[in-house]
């Protein structure tokens, strides 16, 4: 199964003309006015209402009472990423996908022009948040535990990502494999987010911020990043 995630970068409009010749399209947020055979929205509680489309036939949308769930159980949104692309992602993991393949989830906001398909939006992961510090580390994460898992993630935007998955046509997951990951430094980097301890299972992570040392969680990405093979700081163009 693939599942393709639509964000709300300006370059998700690419995907409105593709063929339906994929397995689950999953919108974040505003993206289901992309196209409108989706097959979930995932959104958070604050997601205003009136931005809420009715589900049609065949179609659901997740809400925390799903997500949360499937985050903590690939540690938690600290060392996730507390931001709805990660959030999307894992969410699609925990259905056991073979490729799960992003677009316009790049995290990439120019000083002037269009930052989201609509026009310009807040940016969201560039907030002042802990769990954000290296969004490179935070899909690094991603991908490497993907992979343990036998499943690929893949990058179908052109331009600049903070992503670091590996690029890919729309047309090409069919020939999509799970990378190869450093599976030691993976061991390392869960055992040290055992240790610290930093999962909460309500998913209000910024509750409890106090406690989280940023050090500690610099530590924890230095690893994913190296389990992942890039480097910090990484911006894919």
């Amino acid at each position: 199964m693939e599942y393709v995630v639509l964000g709300s970068g300006p370059g998700v409009v690419a995907a409105r003309h593709w063929p339906r010749d994929f397995g689950q399209l999953l919108a974040i947020n505003n993206a289901w006015r992309v196209r409108p055979d989706w097959d979930a929205l995932i959104h958070p509680w604050d997601f205003p209402e009136e931005r809420r489309p009715l589900p049609g036939p065949g179609q659901r949308l997740v809400t925390q009472e799903a997500f949360v769930p499937a985050q903590n159980r690939y540690g938690g949104f600290v060392y996730a990423g507390g931001t709805m692309a990660f959030t999307a992602g894992y969410w699609a993991l925990a259905q056991g996908p073979r490729v799960i393949a992003m677009l316009g989830c790049d995290m990439h906001y120019p000083a002037e022009g269009q930052t989201h398909f609509y026009g310009r939006g807040t940016a969201d992961p560039l907030r002042d948040d802990i769990t954000l510090r290296c969004l490179e580390a935070k899909a690094a994460r991603l991908m490497v535990l993907a992979a343990l898992q036998g499943c690929a993630m893949v990058n179908l935007s052109a331009g600049p990502s903070r992503l670091v998955f590996p690029r890919c046509a729309p047309g090409g997951l069919a020939a999509v494999r799970a990378p190869a990951v450093d599976e030691r430094r993976a061991a390392e980097a869960l055992a040290l987010e055992a240790a610290l301890g930093y999962l909460v299972p309500s998913g209000r992570y910024w509750e409890e911020a106090a406690r989280f040392d940023p050090q500690a969680l610099d530590a924890v990405d230095a690893l994913w990043l190296a389990a992942a093979r890039v480097e910090r700081g990484r911006v894919a163009s």
